[in-house]
């Protein structure tokens, strides 16, 4: 069955849409991009979102090509054309097609290009993996400086992807100045004690939705969070270890670089993140 997507104002059969040659996202990387969980047909934290995708926008001083709320419609009829029940929605916004390729912007009144669809994935919630975890190993951490805007820019962590897949493992962390940075696709934990650590929020990480919402639940659960960079030497001495991504909501990490980290299993602390997390975002999914 054939998925309904939107391009610049409609919705189309996925095979009939189409952005220009000259799109500066095709070109440049010029854009940024969200993703949102949908579980139960509804969507998790689609205002964190929202907030965080406004902010790329103005980060790189780019026109927003609908409100907000246009585009929550936008999201529920997608996920109700295409009926939804588990899976994302993945949004991604250009700075718009010139008339040819040229580094210098295009004009200011040069629309936007905005770009939804759909992913599928039954199980989403109730994946095995978050059951035996994961295991990653570490690579140099080599993106540009502006981690903290999501861009389209992801070769870099599509090539870490592949480091791993190489490697026999599941992903990667980042490390730069011998400090862990994140996954190459989510953001990193390590638990020693009852203190859960993650890396301070600055230009150097993702300023992950999930991310958030996890360390507000741990707070609440009277679990101490320190935001700090942490080393590798910690990661491998630590109880537990995790990530958080939108898609991967909480997901262990049972192995950094060969070395099990605590029992080599899911720990509790992580374990019991992943629920909270599940449960309270469905209660004020939209």
């Amino acid at each position: 069955m054939s998925r309904t997507v939107y391009v610049n104002g409609e919705y189309l059969p996925e095979a009939e849409a189409k952005v220009s040659i000259f799109d500066r996202g095709f070109l440049f990387a010029d854009g940024v991009y969200e993703v949102t969980s949908v579980l139960n047909g509804k969507l998790i934290d689609f205002a964190g979102h929202a907030k965080r995708l406004e902010r790329s926008l103005s980060e790189l001083d780019m026109a927003a090509p609908c409100t907000m709320d246009e585009l929550l419609d936008v999201h529920r009829e997608l996920v109700a054309l295409n009926q939804i029940d588990e899976g994302m929605i993945y949004l991604q916004i250009t700075r718009g097609a010139a008339t040819d390729r040229d580094f210098v912007f295009p004009p200011a009144d040069t629309p936007p290009t905005i770009v939804l669809f759909t992913q599928s994935k039954p199980g989403l919630a109730d994946n095995p993996v978050a059951k035996r975890g994961i295991k990653v190993i570490t690579i140099e951490d080599q993106r540009w400086g502006r981690r903290d805007i999501k861009t389209v820019q992801l070769l870099y962590p599509s090539l870490g992807k592949m480091m791993a897949k190489a490697a026999g493992v599941d992903d990667a962390w980042m490390v730069e100045d011998g400090a862990i940075t994140e996954g190459t696709s989510n953001n990193a934990y390590i638990v020693k004690g009852n203190t859960i650590i993650t890396r301070n929020l600055g230009n150097e990480i993702l300023h992950g939705i999930t991310r958030a919402a996890v360390l507000r639940f741990a707070t609440e659960a009277q679990l101490k969070v320190e935001e700090r960079p942490f080393t590798l030497e910690e990661a491998l001495a630590a109880d537990e270890a995790f990530i958080t991504s939108a898609s991967a909501f909480v997901m262990p990490v049972v192995e950094i670089d060969g070395t099990a980290i605590g029992a080599g299993k899911p720990g509790p602390i992580a374990t019991r993140l992943r629920e909270i997390y599940l449960e309270e975002s469905m209660k004020v999914a939209v």
